[in-house]
């Protein structure tokens, strides 16, 4: 599965900023979709997942509540509501795809797309 993520930009914190992935190729609504994110000088972390069907979601603790994933798999998209955004939310977000169960750990992630950049200023 091909994944484009798209919606990144450079924002004042506070305001909303919402990321969308499209993918392509295989079955997209047979796997579990997820953002992760890489700060500058630290490791890709996981930021949220949605499984297959929709029916259950993951973030972590550092989002939970101002971040809200969603799938639409009539149009094979994925997308990223960020509310509330702060400075440390600044990093390089990319989706990614999974065939297995929905989990933090990007090594067990398959599919990744090529990244879009969110900036938020102070």
């Amino acid at each position: 599965v091909q994944l484009q993520a798209s919606g990144g930009g450079l924002v004042q914190a506070g305001v909303s900023l919402r990321l969308s992935c499209a993918a392509s190729g295989r079955t997209f609504s047979r796997y579990a979709m997820g953002w992760f994110r890489q700060a500058p000088g630290k490791e890709r972390e996981f930021v949220s997942g949605i499984t297959w069907r929709g029916d259950s979601t993951l973030y972590a603790d550092s989002v939970k509540g101002r971040f809200t994933i969603s799938r639409d798999n009539a149009k094979n998209t994925v997308h990223l509501q960020m509310n509330s955004l702060k400075p440390e939310d600044t990093a390089v977000y990319y989706c990614a795809a999974s065939s297995q169960a929905l989990t933090m750990r990007p090594d067990l992630w398959g599919y990744w797309g090529q990244g879009t950049q969110v900036t938020v200023s102070s």
